[in-house]
């Protein structure tokens, strides 16, 4: 009998195929509790998880991006909406009462913070000039988990855990290494007509102009961790790797048309945002790293050159050797690795 993934790995009966989004993650329908859908999710994830390797390591990613993309939507405020409509449900309250909440509102209301720490750190955010989601956590309030996971509610965005979510290769390979590391950002996969891009606060416009060029479809911002984002740009992006994007950015002439079929006018100076305290230390550890390395090879490749000229005692063939050997050999190294 041909497998069935659906009912064989997760129980669910005989029925329509794909099962819908609430019954693939085994929950009652329309559930809203963004906690319980997290749950559900991670209990599938681990279990399907087992059949990862063997002769049905196939079928196995391709349902737990199934299962990635459906968590997705269903803890998106307005692709759930969409979704919720699709299958029948009717709401009350207009689509416009969907607006961002102050992250502050959200640790308060999970009890992760009090109201006067949630003051206290708004006064440390704004003499500092500091997101409030940077703010937290630099006072030590709540850790970055926690902080992340209460922008994302404060966003009515996705929180993605990227240790359980596996990103789409054919999706990395249209975006450059160093585009990722300029905006910290981990493309996932498209669902929806929309590429799923994980990142550390909301998307400038200037991004998501960038990412509907690159992949000829709207983005869609999930939020994640700046540990998680560094150590999937260092996995999914290794020196070299991935650096030439597959569908290359058209270049915009004077008149282009938009997708809402506007015509292109000049961008107007908006108001100052907060940079991410986060963001640039994210940037930054991975500028360090590249910094230190070159120091490293340079301190040594000098020392081999010109020890001998004051220490002549030390002035044997196999410094010099050691020199003409090296010199290129490094030099080529690093040339290839960073500034490839």
């Amino acid at each position: 009998m041909a497998l069935d993934v659906y009912k064989d790995w997760l129980g669910i009966p005989d029925g329509p195929r794909p099962p819908d989004h609430y019954q693939l993650l085994r929950l009652v329908r329309f559930q809203d509790d963004a906690q319980k859908i997290q749950s559900n999710y991670r209990k599938l994830n681990a279990h399907v998880r087992k059949y990862a390797s063997g002769q049905y390591s196939v079928q196995s990613q391709e349902l737990l991006n199934e299962l990635a993309k459906v968590m997705l939507c269903l803890t998106d405020a307005e692709r759930k909406r969409a979704y919720d409509e699709s299958l029948g449900r009717e709401f009350d309250e207009p689509v416009s009462s969907f607006g961002p909440i102050p992250i502050e509102d959200v640790l308060v209301k999970d009890k992760h913070l009090t109201r006067e720490q949630a003051k206290q750190a708004q006064s440390f955010a704004e003499a500092r000039g500091l997101s409030m989601r940077d703010a937290v956590v630099q006072m030590k309030l709540v850790d970055a988990d926690t902080a992340a996971k209460a922008l994302a509610v404060s966003l009515r965005l996705p929180y993605v855990d990227l240790t359980e979510t596996m990103p789409d290769d054919s999706v990395l390979d249209q975006l450059p290494r160093k585009v990722a590391r300029r905006y910290s950002i981990i493309p996932l996969f498209v669902d929806d007509g929309m590429v799923l891009v994980a990142g550390l606060d909301e998307p400038t416009h200037e991004l998501l102009e960038e990412l509907q060029l690159r992949f000829g479809m709207p983005a869609k911002a999930v939020i994640a961790t700046p540990l998680a984002i560094n150590q999937s740009i260092s996995k999914y992006y290794a020196p070299a790797a991935r650096e030439d994007a597959k569908t290359p950015v058209p270049a915009k002439s004077k008149g282009t048309k938009t997708v809402a079929g506007n015509q292109d006018k000049p961008k107007e100076p908006g108001p100052r945002k907060i940079v991410s305290e986060l963001s640039r230390q994210a940037s930054a550890e991975a500028g360090i790293v590249d910094m230190l390395t070159l120091i490293v090879v340079w301190v040594t490749i000098i020392a081999l050159l010109v020890v001998p000229w004051f220490f002549p005692r030390w002035n044997t063939w196999l410094f010099y050797w050691t020199g003409i050997v090296a010199f290129p050999a490094v030099a080529y190294y690093v040339y290839k690795v960073y500034w490839k």
